[in-house]
Order: C-alpha cells, then sequence, then structure tokens
C-alpha cells in the first residue's frame, strides 16, 4: 500500500493506494494533533506502519514527524516532480487536494524505488525542534503584538511613533 498526503495550512487530503493503483480509501483531516492521532489509526487499521510508506510534499513539520514516530516510511516528494505528473494524469487539469493526494500516491507507488526515505529524528533532535518551534512561536506572538501596538499608536496617537521609535525596545516591555 502506498499513502498521499496533499499538505494545506488547515487540512490535509490522504489518499491510499493497493499495490496495483486501486484506491483503498480517500479522507481529510485537520491540522491538529487530533486529526494527526486520526490519520494514524486510520493508516494503522490497513496494515503495519513499516509496510504502508507515505508520501508528502515536505520534508519536515508536525504532520511528518509524527508519521515517522509512528514508524512509516515517509518520502518528501518535490512539489516540482508532481505538478508535471499531476498535468499528465489529470487530463481536464483540474485541481483539487483529493486529486493532488491520488496523484502523489501514484508517484510513490510508481516511484518508490528510486525515492529517498526520511529517517527517524533521534531525542535530542526532536527536543531542540520543539524548542526552536517554539521560540518562532513566541517570536510570531511578539511580532504580532508589535503591529497590534502601532496600529493602535497610528489610530490614537499618531506621534507615538515619534516619541518611541523603536516599538520592539525591551525598556517598552517592562513592567
Amino acid at each position: 500500500m502506498y499513502a498521499g498526503i496533499d499538505w494545506a495550512a488547515e487540512t490535509h487530503a490522504i489518499c491510499v493506494l493497493d499495490d496495483a493503483g486501486h484506491t483503498l480509501s480517500t479522507f481529510t483531516i485537520a491540522h491538529t494533533a487530533d486529526g494527526f492521532e486520526q490519520l494514524t489509526d486510520r493508516l494503522r487499521r490497513l496494515g503495519s506502519p513499516a509496510a504502508l510508506p507515505v508520501a508528502i510534499e515536505r520534508p519536515d513539520g508536525r504532520l511528518v514527524d509524527h508519521l515517522l514516530e509512528a514508524g512509516h516510511p515517509v518520502v518528501a516528494v518535490s512539489p516540482n516532480a508532481i505538478k508535471p505528473w499531476r498535468d499528465g494524469e489529470v487530463l481536464s487539469g483540474a485541481k483539487s487536494d483529493a486529486g493532488d493526494a491520488h496523484v502523489i500516491a501514484e508517484y510513490l507507488r510508481l516511484r518508490h524505488h528510486r525515492l529517498r526515505v526520511l529517517a527517524p529524528f533521534s531525542a535530542q533532535t526532536r527536543a531542540l525542534r520543539a524548542v526552536v518551534r517554539t521560540r518562532t512561536d513566541l517570536v510570531d506572538q511578539r511580532v504580532a503584538a508589535t503591529n497590534q501596538l502601532a496600529a493602535c499608536l497610528d489610530a490614537f496617537w499618531p506621534g507615538a511613533k515619534a516619541v518611541f521609535a523603536d516599538l520592539e525596545a525591551r525598556s517598552h516591555w517592562r513592567s
């Protein structure tokens, strides 16, 4: 069996094919911890994770980590390889998430012998990646808060930015 995932920011489309290319299952999951659990539960019902490789158009991220930790061989496929493959397979040119998941699964089924399986990360690497993700989230929150502050100052006190030229300066955030 071969699974293809069309990755998106909020939901992911999944297609599972058998060795002959027949569709065994298609579904979508949310980009949440619960969604990832639903994915691995449904894939586990089809067979051993080690015997069900998964192709996805990205080499990293929480979903990839979850699949690797569940024991699935994960193959990162290039979007630049999938697009012409889809163009050759989908004659109408129509694009859909479910259709792309099918194309990715088919690409994996036919080319798995030429594709590189990602290696699971060590415990230390997973811990470091969690810290880096947390820092990134915090930086994103700080940028959003600074942007909100700038917008409020522009709306209610237009000259404030001249007084506080650097809104991100630590001296402005201390209590």
